[in-house]
């Protein structure tokens, strides 16, 4: 799921309609297959299956735009297997900004992008955002405009 959610990304930006159906579509079906997992066995943890699967279960997870059952549920389940020490605090401190925003509230690490002004990138609202880069640091993630320079428009990498 992982490789073609990766080889598809960019449909979901796309100008063209149908291309953005297969994105939805796309991301709908890996949902439900996330969902019947967790169903099963849970959060898939690092600890469990791995850093590569636990990887592309969480990059499903913040996907599942559509489906915000789906990203609560992967989002409680990824933070008890977090704080057990099974998984990872930046992952999920990227699905719990991602899960606020969708529901509409500001976000904690101001990891999620809003879009792009005076060729800079900006993140959507961010609660308390003089504080951002101390708890993106506590999450293992590096400071908001170190992280944004590296993926403004016109870089590479």
């Amino acid at each position: 799921m992982a490789e073609k959610d990766g080889r598809s990304t960019h449909l979901g930006l796309s100008e063209d309609f149908a291309e953005q159906l297969a994105w939805r579509r796309l991301t709908a079906e890996h949902g439900d297959r996330l969902a019947e997992i967790m169903d099963e066995y849970g959060w898939p943890s690092a600890a469990a299956v791995g850093e590569e699967a636990a990887t592309a279960a969480w990059l499903v997870a913040q996907h599942a735009d559509r489906d915000l059952g789906v990203q609560r549920r992967a989002l409680a389940l990824m933070a008890e297997a977090v704080e057990r020490g099974e998984d990872s605090a930046y992952r999920l401190a990227f699905l719990r900004d991602r899960v606020l925003v969708n529901e509409g509230r500001p976000q904690i690490c101001g990891t999620q992008i809003a879009g792009v002004r005076d060729g800079a990138p900006v993140p959507w609202p961010c609660a308390d955002p003089g504080r951002m880069d101390e708890r993106r640091a506590e999450a293992g993630i590096e400071p908001f405009a170190r992280y944004t320079a590296r993926h403004a428009p016109g870089r590479s990498g």
